[in-house]
């Protein structure tokens, strides 16, 4: 009877947990895919390199919601179940409440297990996987970045400007500069200018202009009735280096170590951002994927504080919305605690054991609850 009731009650944790956590994820995936349209727009990437990258933000996503779905999850299906008087049913059926809360505590190993997976594994593999698609395109719709009256600057070290694109599609008195080096640069001047294709690669024409070329302070000067820019040789201004939410949480755990001189491979500083001046960074990150997760126990354990109290007792709304209450400030403190991580090692470490010792102090206010209840 005991291993029927813990399986149903599971099973419908994880249906609803499920259900939330992918109804939540689709909505924010939608609004940020919306905002992600930029790429296309403003920095001219092509839209299969829009679509790539906003469904591999989806892990993101979910990590980011899992605390809350976590807890509503197990919170709806308790209370779901007080309403309809089922678990005074399993009280009477002789299932302690202390074995019960056990087998949750146990239960929510598995969810941490996932979370753990999800955060030091997935998402940052996606995040990467995904800044790779922006680092290898091309400007696939070079066209949609260009407005007439406007200085576009979103292509890697070119400026252009331009007064009015007519009915033939021909741009009407151009203006490029482009920084070649540290002190070299070339502003182009052209009367019209056409963006054509030729043998894959898109093209900027140039029609009866000029260019004026500045190299370590000295300046020629051409005049040109046709001239060729490649276009596909630069890129966007779009942020292509790797980030430190990108790179591997192995790499983050050397990196980390090597800093404490507690590993000597001098291959660990090839690996990106690991630097000194960005291990605070680093430490931040290597929480938010391998502590936060230790915190669904005990997320799990506020759920069930549910079931103290009988909905027939008269304190059992109040206490409810105490619940709800505690449960939003704790995920609130949860999400900003990685403010509180710095390069103090036992300030950091004190974070790091703080999910132990609130499961553990919750652990014991159900033992004395349910002791005092006994009595």
């Amino acid at each position: 009877m005991k291993k029927i009731v813990y399986k149903k009650i599971s099973k419908d944790c994880v249906n609803f947990f499920i259900l939330v956590t992918f109804t939540i994820s689709i909505i924010i995936w939608v609004l940020q895919a919306v905002n992600y349209l930029d790429f296309v727009i403003e920095d001219g990437h092509g839209f299969l390199v829009y679509f790539k990258y906003t469904l591999l933000s989806f892990p993101k996503i979910i990590s980011r919601i899992f605390p809350f779905a976590i807890f509503l999850a197990f919170s709806y299906i308790l209370l779901k179940y007080e309403d309809r008087n089922e678990l005074v049913i399993f009280w009477n059926f002789g299932i302690k409440k202390i074995n019960f809360i056990n087998f949750f505590i146990k239960f929510s190993l598995l969810f941490i297990l996932v979370n753990l997976l999800l955060n030091a594994v997935i998402t940052p593999f996606t995040q990467d996987k995904a800044r790779s698609f922006i680092r290898s395109s091309n400007l696939d719709f070079f066209e949609s970045i260009l407005k007439p009256k406007k200085f576009i600057d979103v292509i890697g070290n070119l400026t252009i400007y331009f007064d009015e694109k007519n009915k033939n599609g021909e741009l009407i008195n151009i203006f490029l500069n482009e920084k070649t080096g540290v002190n070299n640069s070339q502003t182009t001047f052209a009367k019209t200018a056409t963006i054509n294709v030729k043998s894959n690669t898109k093209i900027l024409t140039l029609y009866d202009g000029r260019s004026i070329n500045v190299i370590n302070g000295k300046i020629s000067e051409f005049e040109f009735s046709k001239t060729d820019y490649n276009i596909s040789k630069y890129s966007s201004n779009t942020i292509m280096h790797q980030k430190t939410q990108e790179v591997t949480t192995i790499d983050l755990i050397r990196c980390s170590l090597f800093f404490n001189d507690l590993i000597k491979d001098k291959n660990v500083i090839k690996i990106n951002n690991c630097i000194s001046s960005n291990l605070e960074n680093i430490y931040k990150e290597l929480y938010s994927r391998l502590i936060k997760p230790l915190y669904i126990t005990f997320l799990i354990s506020i759920a069930l504080l549910f079931i103290l109290n009988s909905k027939y007792d008269h304190t059992f709304n109040i206490n409810k919305y105490k619940i709800y209450l505690f449960a939003f400030l704790f995920i609130i403190f949860l999400e900003s605690s990685s403010k509180f991580i710095s390069t103090n090692m036992i300030q950091n470490l004190f974070l790091s054991i703080l999910p132990i010792f609130f499961t553990l102090f919750i652990y014991l206010y159900f033992l004395m609850k349910l002791k005092v209840n006994k009595k």
